[in-house]
């Protein structure tokens, strides 16, 4: 591109590890135009991350940027002195990290961190960068700005956080803005406007972006251009929607594939991609993907595909599309029918649970707040039964799923687990019931202790519990759980930070099946796994649910995913259930008009918005009457009463005055 802003040309960076370099970027090519948006795909440890650190020359020792070229607007980032490259960041280029929270620093004020870049470039005097601050957050949908510059990180959300984070890259008006999985783990309806806000700079200020991510679902929203990166290196580039529905390389296939969509048929399992990436010290002779290829001709096994045009405009490496023919469509299989229940009592049954956390007083004399997490929540729980809990982040999701499993004590309500009530359990009798009723927490890693060995970790419960008698019985025993869940028994002496997330989480699931449980809760499992290994992990636990009779409480904020797992959903709004129904007639016809908002924000090409603007209201004080009102489209005058649980079809409940008056689902 003759006017491309950016321009990369065969970026090779090499990590020097110990065991041998390791070439994590190699060959990387592609170039970004003013006023475009370019997407990265790929999974972890593709490249993607080490290529936009590789842009902005953020990489310490050991790794090396050692081939290629990174021209700015003609000029190569690569060759710029230390003063010269501190001038060009933040004032031409700028990043957006993923976590916004270490992104972010904790002492430091919002408006501080966002005037920063301006002070700092000598764009702006302080009392200016001050105004210029606000009125940046004011644009990036920040409410009541001049309230929120005088705060501190801790105190935002994680949209908020990622506001802030882009109202830093965005300070100085920079050209170029890389975004690092912007996204991640936020709910759909704050991912919404994060992309929404995006596509504006984009649009409205003729920035160029490269947006990088594992979500297809994202990338297609706001790309008109993609690159499918493998194994540190390009495998397809073209446009967003071509790739899309047309990949030329087996990897972009199985990576379209692999993502759950709301407008998809439902299979019995979630299409994945067999095998693991090659090992980075040993790159396979041919082509990289040819071990996981389905289609693999000889010719993939002993020499390396180059990138090569296969259609106007679409660039693959690939021996088998090199002329041009295309992959063929993938089969779905049929919905697996779920399991008959041999009772038809509940499994769980919780009823009217409330639970609220006082905070610390202010000051000696001052009311004390309290935190209404759950306000009367009441759902049950089948035999073998799969039942999600969607909501945005602060509705109560995790409270409750620490209710039902006993970590938390409820304030008010019942609990009967096997047609016993332990909402009162304590001591020895609470320990017993421990086994039949485990959960798998959100960040495997923290939940695993990083100083004992996998082997110790999952035999631990089965001593405590009398399970095994001996040390020898247990290793047998974990031996026999890690084959269970699809990892190698001699892998037990290795520890937590020596696995990969997603075998991370297979040793939470390992560890909450020891015991043998009727019910596992699990809460975000797979929110921040690639679709591979989201798929992966999700096959597994629908293939226990066959064999060993589980039911499911699945906490999640993709909904597709939700759609894809369970056989029911509830929609939790501020600490009550608002929406429960069978998954197929809830995704099929919402009627609250929060879970039609929420399915509309899910990041799909072609889907029909329904703008949610806001954030849930403090849960320090609850509205009066109907909790959505404040951001409901359709809100009436009646809508300040409390509204009725209404059933509106065998199985469908609504907690809604007008259910069904909001459309617009496509």
């Amino acid at each position: 591109m003759s006017d491309a802003v950016l321009d990369v040309r065969g970026l090779v960076t090499v990590f020097h590890t110990d065991a041998g370099p390791v070439r994590a970027v190699d060959g990387v090519s592609f170039s970004v135009g003013k006023g475009e948006t370019l997407g990265i795909v790929g999974e972890s440890g593709s490249g993607k991350s080490v290529t936009a650190q590789s842009l902005m020359r953020l990489l310490d020792p050991p790794a090396r940027i050692e081939g290629g070229e990174v021209l700015f607007e003609g000029r190569d980032v690569l060759t710029m002195s230390p003063r010269e490259l501190t001038a060009w960041r933040g004032a031409n280029a700028a990043m957006v990290f993923q976590d916004s929270l270490t992104g972010l620093n904790p002492v430091l004020r919002i408006l501080r961190q966002v005037t920063e870049h301006v002070v700092a470039h000598g764009r702006m005097d302080a009392r200016d960068a001050r105004r210029h601050g606000i009125e940046l957050l004011r644009r990036m949908g920040v409410a009541s700005p001049e309230r929120a510059a005088a705060s501190y990180p801790h105190q935002f959300s994680g949209g908020m956080r990622q506001r802030v984070m882009i109202a830093m890259g965005m300070a100085n008006d920079p050209t170029l803005l890389l975004a690092d999985e912007p996204t991640t783990a936020l709910d759909v309806t704050i991912q919404a406007q994060i992309l929404d806000l995006l596509a504006g700079l984009n649009e409205k200020f003729g920035t160029a972006i490269v947006l990088i991510s594992h979500d297809l679902g994202v990338i297609g929203t706001i790309c008109k251009r993609i690159v499918v990166m493998y194994a540190g290196e390009v495998v397809e580039e073209g446009p967003t929607t071509d790739v899309l529905s047309d990949p030329r390389h087996p990897y972009a296939w199985a990576l379209a594939n692999a993502v759950p969509r709301l407008d998809a048929p439902i299979a019995d399992r979630l299409p994945g991609i067999e095998g693991a990436p090659p090992d980075p010290l040993a790159m396979p002779q041919g082509c990289r993907f040819a071990p996981r290829c389905p289609w693999r001709i000889d010719r993939c096994g002993t020499e390396r595909p180059p990138l090569a045009e296969v259609a106007p405009g679409r660039l693959a490496r690939c021996w088998v599309t090199a002329d041009g023919r295309s992959l063929p469509p993938r089969t779905v299989p049929a919905h697996a029918k779920p399991p008959e229940s041999s009772t038809t009592e509940p499994l769980l049954v919780a009823r009217d649970l409330v639970k609220h956390f006082p905070l610390p007083k202010k000051s000696f004399f001052g009311a004390r707040e309290v935190v209404h997490a759950v306000n009367g929540v009441s759902l049950h729980v089948m035999p073998g039964e799969r039942l999600g809990i969607v909501g945005e982040s602060g509705c109560g999701k995790s409270t409750l799923a620490r209710l039902v499993t006993r970590l938390h004590t409820p304030d008010a309500g019942h609990i009967r687990f096997d047609g016993q009530d332990i909402a009162t359990l304590g001591g020895e009798e609470l320990r017993q019931l421990r086994p039949r009723l485990q959960m798998v927490f959100q960040d495997p890693y923290a939940s695993l202790n990083p100083r004992m060995r996998i082997g110790d970790i999952l035999a631990e419960p089965l001593l405590v519990h009398g399970r095994a008698r001996t040390a020898a019985e247990a290793g047998e025993r974990v031996g026999a759980l890690l084959d269970m869940v699809g990892l190698n028994p001699s892998w037990a002496a290795r520890f937590p930070h020596e696995f990969s997330g997603g075998q991370r989480q297979r040793i939470s699931i390992a560890r909450a099946l020891g015991l043998e449980p009727a019910l596992i809760v699990a809460d975000e499992p797979v929110s921040a796994l690639d679709v591979n290994v989201q798929a992966q992990v999700l096959n597994l636990m629908l293939d226990l649910r066959e064999r060993m009779g589980l039911a499911y409480m699945f906490i999640a904020h993709d909904l597709a995913v939700v759609r894809a797992f369970c056989d029911r959903v509830a929609v939790m709004y501020l600490g009550r259930i608002v929406e429960e129904a069978p998954a197929r007639d809830l995704f099929a016809q919402p009627a609250h008009p929060y879970t039609v908002s929420l399915l509309s924000a899910v990041p799909e090409p072609g889907r029909q918005r329904v703008v949610l603007g806001g954030e849930p209201p403090s849960t320090l004080r609850l509205p009066q009457g109907c909790a959505f009102r404040a951001r409901c489209p359709v809100a009436e005058p009646v809508c300040a009463e409390p509204p009725p649980l209404t059933e509106i079809a065998p199985g469908h409940r609504v907690l809604c005055h007008a259910p069904g008056s909001l459309k617009g689902m496509p």
